[in-house]
This record gives C-alpha cells, sequence and structure tokens, in this order.
C-alpha cells in the first residue's frame, strides 16, 4: 500500500470489490511520491523539519532541490507525477483497458507498487503493447524526478549529463541482456518472446515495481539470481523506487576503487566525484553506514522468518523483496503466489521491514535514539 511494496495476502483479485482494489492502488499512488511529500506541498510552513522529512521521503544522500523552496519542489514533483500518470492511463485505454484497470495500473507503475486488478498480473492480458507501455513508464518511474522536468523544461541533455542515470540504464542493459539469453530457447522458443519477457521482469524489479507477466521462478537459475540482484541495487535516487538506490550503489563502488588505487599508489591524492564535484567523506560515511544497515537488517528479518520455518529461499526472497519494496519474490512469496502462507508473526516482522525500506532506515531507527528526543 502506501509503502508501494506491493507484497498481498488476497487471493482470487478478480473477486475482490472494484471500491477496494481501487482503495489500495491509490494508497500506491499517494505513497509513490509519498505522502511527506504531499504534505509538503499543502503545508508550506513546516521549516527545518520540512527539509528533514523531504531528505527522507526523496530517497538518496544528496537530494536535488529543483526550486528554493521545499514546498515549491514538493508542487513541481507532484505536477510530473500526475502528469505521466494522465499519460499512462490514456495509453493503457487504447490498448484495450478500461478506465478503472488503467487508473489502477497507472498508479501501481508510477509509484512503482505492483498492485494489479488480476491475480496474474500483467501477464492476464497477454498485450505485447501493455507490456511495452508498462515497460516504458516502470523505466519512467525508476529514474531521477528532477531529470524528467528539467528534460520537460527543456534540458534536452539532462538525462545523459547524470551519471547515476547513465549506470541505472547501464545496469538495466547488461542484466536484461543476460536473462533475455539465458531464458532464450531455455523457456522461450523465439527471441522476440524471451526479449519481452525479459525486459518486462528485469526493468519491474529493478525499479521495484513487482508486477509480473511470467512465472520467473520457472526460469534457469542464473536468471533468478540476476532478479534477485536486481531487487538489491534498486532505482534511481529522487524517483518513486526502492532498493538501496543506484546512486549509493554506484558511489560505493567508486569509493572501493578509490580505497583498491591507494592500495597500489599509496601517496596518490584522489577524491570521489559526482558529477564533476567531490563527494565528502561525510556523504560516504553515511552511505557505508545505509549499506551496512540495509545488509544487516535483511539477513536479521531472513532469520527471523527461518526462524519461524519459513524454507530457506521464501525467507531470503521475502527479506530482500520487503525491504526493498519490491512485493512479489522467490518461493511461497514467488510472482503467481503472495504472503498469505506467511506467519502471522511473520506478516508483523515484513511490515516493520517495508516501513524500514521506505523511509530509508534512519528514519525510523532515530526514533529510538534517546538523543534525537532531547533535542
Amino acid at each position: 500500500g502506501f509503502t508501494t511494496t506491493g507484497a498481498s495476502v488476497l487471493t482470487n483479485i478478480e473477486t475482490v470489490s472494484r471500491g477496494f482494489l481501487f482503495w489500495r492502488s491509490l494508497t500506491h499512488w499517494l505513497g509513490g511520491m509519498g505522502i511527506i511529500v504531499l504534505s509538503l506541498a499543502i503545508l508550506p510552513f513546516l521549516g527545518i523539519g520540512g527539509l528533514q522529512l523531504y531528505k527522507a521521503e526523496v530517497p538518496g544522500p544528496v537530494p536535488d532541490k529543483l526550486k528554493p523552496r521545499i514546498r515549491d519542489t514538493a508542487l513541481v514533483l507532484w505536477k510530473v507525477y500526475v502528469l505521466f500518470s494522465a499519460a499512462e492511463t490514456l495509453l493503457l485505454m487504447l490498448g484495450g483497458m478500461d478506465l478503472f484497470d488503467a487508473l489502477c495500473h497507472a498508479f501501481g507503475t508510477m509509484a512503482t507498487g505492483g498492485f494489479s486488478t488480476h491475480t496474474l498480473s500483467i501477464g492476464s492480458y497477454q498485450s505485447p503493447y501493455v507490456d511495452t507501455v508498462i515497460i516504458v513508464f516502470m523505466l519512467f518511474a525508476g529514474i531521477n524526478f528532477s531529470l524528467h522536468y528539467r528534460f520537460l523544461k527543456g534540458e534536452s541533455l539532462s538525462f545523459w549529463r547524470n551519471s547515476e542515470f547513465r549506470f541505472f540504464i547501464g545496469a538495466v542493459t547488461i542484466f536484461f541482456l543476460v536473462v533475455t539469453f539465458n531464458i532464450y530457447h531455455t523457456v522461450y522458443e523465439t527471441f522476440s518472446e524471451a526479449i519481452r519477457y525479459g525486459a518486462f521482469q528485469v526493468i519491474s524489479i529493478i525499479t521495484t515495481t513487482g508486477y509480473s507477466t511470467a512465472d520467473y521462478e520457472r526460469w534457469p537459475s542464473l536468471s533468478q539470481n540476476i532478479l534477485f540482484i536486481c531487487m538489491f541495487l534498486g532505482a534511481s535516487a529522487g524517483s518513486t523506487g526502492g532498493g538501496m538506490k543506484c546512486l549509493r550503489i554506484m558511489l560505493l563502488l567508486k569509493h572501493s576503487y578509490k580505497q583498491l588505487f591507494h592500495l597500489i599508489h599509496p601517496h596518490a591524492v584522489t577524491q570521489v566525484k559526482l558529477g564533476g564535484k567531490p563527494v565528502s567523506n561525510e556523504v560516504l560515511h553515511s552511505i557505508w553506514g545505509y549499506f551496512m544497515l540495509y545488509l544487516g537488517l535483511f539477513v536479521l528479518c531472513a532469520f527471523l522468518l527461518a526462524a519461524m520455518r519459513v524454507d530457506v529461499v521464501t525467507s531470503f526472497a521475502a527479506a530482500a523483496a520487503t525491504i526493498g519494496n519490491i512485493g512479489p519474490g522467490l518461493g511461497m512469496v514467488g510472482p503467481m503466489d503472495n504472503y498469505v502462507h506467511i506467519p502471522v508473526l511473520g506478516k508483523w516482522v515484513l511490515i516493520l521491514s517495508m516501513l524500514l525500506g521506505r523511509l530509508e532506515i534512519y528514519t525510523i531507527l532515530i526514533l529510538f535514539v534517546p538523543e534525537f528526543w532531547r533535542k
């Protein structure tokens, strides 16, 4: 719902009332850009607290402010969000969906949420056109929204000048090509089918949307492992996606390379740079701290589920899929299943995991630090 995870305990979705299905898709859409950012757009007098909340809800180590005031930035982001949501709704209706289905799936796509009005998700439509439209908008949702705004304002090179965008597109391309060639002939007879289903699942998971068009648990182990890696990588900072974020992974790789370079050239003076500007040690330490917390909470969550006699594959997949705000995983929580079979206590563990992932971990954990309340 609001965490845009898309993890569900509902079975036979087609029998659920349309009112309920619309509401749960709407919670996605509101949670996508963030209830907190929405409140910033409505309540302009939050002051310093507003900036802190904005940093928590627009993911990434260095949120990109488009306007001098946080409220104005939030309004700009919401305008882009509404524009894309309306465009996708119209395009899906052109593909044969009725208004209700088109709205619900546009909400789920732009929020990278993944709730569908059908038990078989997008696979129920068996439509290359619908798949293509949703692939395109999942990519849009997984890209920093400030880049969309700048492009619409006439900065035609805003995307390619952004190093995170290039990293994100590069990762998507590599993973999608490997999966496509891996499932060609082993699962699908034609190359066009392999491209269609491979691209959809890689983009769905790396953007943390969670829609499915195929039962990827029937795919070769290599493809399943790549999809599992995609759960951790996540989308871009400043997008509606979850996961660790490409910006963090990119900076971690750059910093690791810098440390390795120093081992070979101990007297060399080097700096980690982002967009041509040096990244401070404070930011790098914060990213490493987040990385270790993320992995630690993932392992803890998986171990807690395993202690409740959930099988190992399901435990680790459910932990990754919830802290990364993806939804479907592997095992009992695969694309053709849901979370209904997880024990009640396990569901509460996963609910906390979803919240921690959506609010970037620090926002929740800081509430348990006594010094925070003293200040």
